[in-house]
């Protein structure tokens, strides 16, 4: 819940020229409901795509507060972040609901980035596989094998997020070859060709690194995004990361 609408055209405009000639990386911002026409406006013909932070399974009805998959994608939004921790842990949201929101997104047409992800007390009591297993295979339980690999997972572990504390490659590298494997059970090929991020405290410093993981597809930016030139730097690393890529 950052930036009012005049405070994101600052920040958009800040940023395309960062990042307009940065090849072989896909960038989107994911904003709130109130910016999305203007960011939508601001961005078309760069290479900057926008998302929603949430979204309603249903296409309309009785859910006052609620936006639907249609509305979003009437203002040329590309897709919709679902499930993140925040969205579980303030508000309540449960892996009965993304089942639905999941395979309501592809169905009209929007991206999905779905996250899971841990606690500190889950990794800490080594639960992390069980509840990566949970929430990777109800929420991706409604979406038709055909189209797993059209699904983004965002690896959040919630330790790491907003705290300064980082998973450690090793730590990172780990959960998200799980995670693969997870959708390699129900379709070996779409587990080569699904994309899987990394979003806990990437910051310019340590981007490289991270996405520099033979598993790691990309990065899920939270606090360093709202700062351009910051974000503008995760998105070189994202194009010149070291190491092996997958």
């Amino acid at each position: 819940m950052h930036k009012t609408r005049a405070q994101a055209e600052e920040h958009i405009q800040a940023l395309l020229p960062r990042v307009s000639a940065v090849d072989g990386v896909e960038v989107a911002i994911c904003v709130p409901f109130t910016d999305l026409q203007a960011m939508v406006d601001s961005a078309r013909g760069s290479p900057v795509e926008v998302y929603a932070q949430n979204m309603h399974e249903e296409p309309e009805g009785a859910y006052t507060g609620e936006v639907s998959a249609p509305m979003l994608r009437e203002l040329d939004v590309r897709g919709v972040v679902l499930g993140h921790s925040e969205r579980r842990e303030h508000f309540g949201e449960t892996d009965r609901a993304l089942a639905l929101k999941v395979p309501a997104a592809l169905h009209a047409g929007l991206a999905p980035i779905l996250c899971v992800g841990e606690t500190e007390e889950e990794r800490d009591s080594d639960d992390t596989d069980r509840k990566l297993r949970h929430q990777v295979r109800e929420d991706l339980a409604g979406v038709p094998t055909e189209r797993l690999s059209e699904v983004v997972i965002a690896y959040e572990p919630i330790w790491a997020i907003g705290t300064g504390r980082v998973a450690t490659p090793e730590q990172a590298q780990e959960a998200i070859a799980f995670i693969r494997a997870l959708v390699a059970d129900r379709d070996e090929r779409a587990a080569e060709s699904v994309r899987v991020l990394y979003g806990g405290s990437v910051k310019p410093d340590n981007a490289a690194e991270l996405l520099a993981l033979p598993d790691v597809d990309g990065a899920l930016v939270g606090g360093a995004s709202l700062d351009a030139a910051a974000f503008a730097q995760i998105v070189a690393a994202a194009a010149h990361p070291f190491g092996h890529r997958r």
